[in-house]
């Protein structure tokens, strides 16, 4: 019999909008852990970034959160992140997995702010690595073009590069190799329709499960 790598590992997912509705990665990338043995802790705030995680921030557009087998819970008003690094020390998890790139990308920009970009993720990345957990850093997928967003094509493989340069000592996974672009639908360019994020969740689930950062976040 084989068991999974996850087997018995705490996991803490946090991250932007893709983790806050029904049937989003809250949904199917928690469910793809669990089903291998992980124990795993979901928490989406809408429209967070890197650095909106380093201390309780407001956020005007919902959270979700999701405990090991149990539904997840939505609030559509009062959200708020919370400081990672009071979020590692009171959870203690095996392995971190960070779900942002959208938020930093600026779609509807006229040039990628990197020294922001830049400043955010690093700090962010400070607070994992003074904890010593092991991080997963899982970046924007394609989405479509257009939509309320401004989603392109170009900028997110833009924002892509600049993350997997960028944060050490996560683990990056590219989610643009998972699939061709727009191959995955969406309901507004950058969230996807429910088979979108269940393709996204299932190859990420397979990712992480593949990751170098599995063998080192294994308990003896």
């Amino acid at each position: 019999m084989v068991t999974s790598l996850l087997a018995g590992l705490t996991i803490l997912i946090v991250g932007d909008s893709h983790l806050t509705a029904p049937g989003y990665l809250i949904t199917t990338l928690h469910d793809g852990l669990a089903q291998q043995g992980a124990i795993v802790h979901t928490i989406g705030v809408c429209g967070s970034n890197p650095g909106t995680w380093l201390k309780t921030t407001p956020a005007d557009c919902g959270e979700g959160e999701r405990k090991g087998q149990n539904a997840p819970t939505f609030k559509p008003s009062g959200a708020q992140t919370r400081p990672i690094a009071e979020l590692i020390a009171a959870e203690k998890p095996d392995l971190v997995v960070v779900v942002m790139g959208d938020t930093l990308a600026g779609y509807d920009k006229g040039a990628f702010m990197k020294t922001w970009a830049w400043q955010n993720t690093t700090q962010f990345t400070k607070a994992i690595a003074a904890s010593g957990t092991t991080c997963v850093w899982i970046g924007p997928a394609w989405g479509t073009e257009g939509g309320k967003y401004k989603k392109n094509f170009a900028r997110v493989q833009q924002v892509s590069s600049f993350l997997a340069s960028n944060v050490k000592p996560c683990t990056y996974i590219n989610s643009l190799d998972l699939s061709k672009p727009g191959e995955w639908a969406t309901v507004d360019g950058q969230h996807f329709t429910e088979s979108g994020y269940q393709a996204w969740g299932n190859a990420l689930t397979q990712a992480i499960l593949n990751s170098p950062a599995i063998q080192s976040s294994k308990k003896p």
